[in-house]
């Protein structure tokens, strides 16, 4: 087991490793919603990954430590709570999670040259938060994959 999150990423090809699994699980969540603000989230995902070959994927890798970091007082208070699962510790908590990972991108939109992008991420922003909380079980899975 690894002493902070941010130490997963110290391995060789870890940070690629946890991207590409981060970038599979927006997937998988993305083609299981449905309904209008899915619509929208959709129409956002598919301007990101289309903007520049290769810009989603590098903008994953370079969050993937700022998230770790979001995550890590969460999983510091996982273990001394006792252990179970940190999706489902993380799902308890979703609010303070997601707008701690909201953060994040937000910090991330504010400083993008890219007006397309921006334009996207503001257009799902409100309702960002509940698509992140019904992530959070997989989100907790994720991290013990690499960190448990």
């Amino acid at each position: 087991m690894h002493s902070t999150l941010s130490d997963v990423l110290l391995a060789d090809g870890a940070r690629e490793r946890v991207a590409a699994d981060c970038q599979a699980l927006v997937e998988q969540e993305l083609a299981a919603k449905s309904g209008v603000s899915a619509g929208a989230l959709k129409v956002a995902y598919k301007v990101v990954t289309t903007v520049a070959p290769g810009y989603y994927r590098t903008t994953v890798e370079k969050l993937v430590p700022k998230l770790m970091q979001q995550l890590q007082p969460f999983w510091t208070d996982f273990h001394a709570a006792g252990g179970g699962s940190f999706g489902d510790y993380l799902a308890k908590r979703g609010d303070e999670v997601s707008e701690a990972l909201l953060a994040v991108t937000d910090d991330l939109a504010g400083g993008s040259p890219r007006g397309a992008v921006v334009k996207a991420y503001k257009a799902v922003r409100s309702s960002a938060g509940k698509h992140i909380e019904a992530a959070l079980p997989a989100v907790g899975t994720l991290v013990e994959k690499y960190a448990g």
